[in-house]
């Protein structure tokens, strides 16, 4: 009889293990795996080093076979995908195939464990995509709400997880961006209850570049770009870019960003050479942009046939409206500068027609247009624009021999003295003499006061930058103000932008 029960009993017992083993494979199979919801796996964080080099086709081969079995890390690295994608191509007809992704991500995300950091900050670098391929696209609205339904996501996650640092790599970059919103804008931000500042999100960047492996690398590279952007570019950044680009020679995006914060840094030279050197191959996006600034270098340096075949081969293969008008226009300068009006006119002409002016290029290119075909434009501004392009390259011994011979009296035009003595303090504070450059803003704003011109408003941001570079707060205060109280130019946002930061 015991021998009978003990049987019995370990056959049930074999029998329980069983239904309760099985009862657990179909739990397993049919409930979402909330361990699993967020797996950043080995394949996906080379999955995301290739996206983030522009090997986007090898991160999405990596990335599949994730996508199959939900998890997030995957939705948000597909989603990384497609803004690259989108970003680089400006391919409208793309972006209307792709756009209904941004809500499908979204809400798979959503039903996804919402006790992982990763789901709310997931949900923000979604919207955060979608916010920078919309207000490329021109849907600015949308990408507002897009950017302000982020910053609440990565906020509440900071709350419930303040270890969680990839959260401060997004929340900086709002930070920073929310800091330097002009002072006429300022409301709107406090009634959507945005808060932050220039410094709190560079220190929360700063931070991620150096405590986060992952995000660590993109993290300084964001931190270049608010600086050559929003702050100001010194030669210590000119530096951290260079070495950034060596640590990471296989990957096009930072070099293609380099060699954009060397030319806005004047170091056009330096720039040309990342750009001929850059990582190449088929596993790269193409990005049509490379001809447009090769073909802006050549035009800094005087070298107009070169220039002309660099701006020809962008628009045969750029897909997009933007910067279309500027193209044009700079092909006009080509012939323009060198007396080839016949050849230079339907350019212009073209300038005029085609594109948009979302951006300020283009809408420096429509207002130069529109000048010359209304009213003309003066012969000496083929000195200026020589002296201009020559500047802004870091060409500076060519610039002060095309104005050597000129003084602000050759010119007749209240614009044209204007600009005169904004590219001489140029000039001069591109040249290391800052105290040289001094008068020479100051006219420019005298000069510019009457019909707020643009020159006025860079010339006071200018003088904003030397004042703080001489520890002299008073004065950098002021000018940075000076800048801000310029009502309408075509340089307005750049320059409101950073005289704000400059303010912070």
């Amino acid at each position: 009889m015991h021998v009978e029960l003990v049987a019995k009993k370990t056959a049930g017992g074999r029998l329980a293990r069983r239904v309760l083993a099985g009862a657990a494979m179909v739990l397993l199979l049919s409930w979402p795996a909330f361990a699993a919801d967020f797996d950043f796996t080995p394949p996906l964080q080379r999955a995301y080093q290739d996206l983030f080099s522009l090997k986007v086709g090898a991160g999405r081969r990596a990335i599949g076979p994730e996508l199959a079995r939900r998890n997030g890390i995957a939705v948000y690295l597909d989603n990384f995908g497609d803004m690259l994608t989108l970003l680089t191509s400006d391919d409208r007809t793309l972006y209307k195939t792709l756009e209904k992704r941004q809500e499908q991500r979204l809400e798979l995300l959503d039903d996804l464990d919402e006790n992982s950091p990763w789901q709310r900050f997931a949900q923000a670098e979604v919207r955060l995509h979608w916010a920078f391929v919309k207000l490329k696209f021109g849907h600015e609205v949308s990408a507002c709400w897009d950017i302000i339904r982020a910053y609440r996501l990565l906020e509440d996650n900071r709350k419930r997880f303040p270890d969680f640092l990839p959260t401060r790599k997004s929340l900086g970059v709002l930070h920073v961006l929310i800091g330097s919103v002009p002072n006429n804008y300022t409301w709107a931000i406090k009634m959507m209850g945005l808060k932050g500042s220039v410094q709190q999100g560079m220190q929360e960047i700063g931070e991620v570049s150096r405590k986060e492996a992952l995000f660590g690398t993109e993290a300084r590279l964001i931190d270049l770009l608010l600086r050559g952007h929003v702050l100001t570019f010194t030669p210590e950044d000119a530096a951290r870019t260079r070495q950034l680009v060596r640590d990471h020679p296989d990957n096009l995006m930072i070099s293609l960003f380099a060699a954009s914060l060397l030319m806005k840094d004047a170091r056009s030279e330096e720039a040309q050479a990342l750009l001929l050197e850059r990582p190449k191959g088929p596993e790269y996006l193409p990005y049509p942009f490379i001809e447009y600034q090769l073909g802006e270098i050549q035009l800094q340096k005087g070298n107009y046939p070169q220039a002309l075949g660099h701006y020809r081969a962008f628009l045969g293969q750029y897909k997009g409206v933007n910067f279309r008008k500027d193209t044009y226009y700079r092909q006009f300068l080509c012939f323009w500068l060198t007396g080839q009006e016949a050849q230079a006119v339907p350019l212009l002409q073209q300038a005029q027609k085609t594109g948009t002016t979302s951006v300020e290029a283009d809408k420096a290119a429509q207002k130069f247009a529109d000048a010359f075909f209304r009213k003309g434009i003066s012969p000496r501004q083929k000195i200026l624009l020589k002296a201009r392009f020559a500047t802004d390259g870091g060409y500076l011994d060519s610039a002060r021999n095309t104005l050597r011979p000129f003084s602000e009296k050759d010119f007749p035009l209240t614009p044209e003295k204007a600009e005169f003595q904004y590219r001489q303090g140029r000039i001069f504070q591109r040249r290391g003499e800052p105290l040289a450059a001094i008068p020479h803003f100051e006219r420019a704003i005298a000069l510019s006061e009457a019909d707020q011109l643009s020159f006025g408003a860079t010339s006071a941001l200018q003088l904003g930058y030397i004042y703080k570079q001489q520890n002299k707060p008073a004065q950098a205060r002021q000018y940075f103000q000076k800048a801000l109280s310029y009502e309408k130019h075509e340089y307005k946002n750049s320059v409101d932008n950073k005289a704000r930061a400059g303010l912070q």
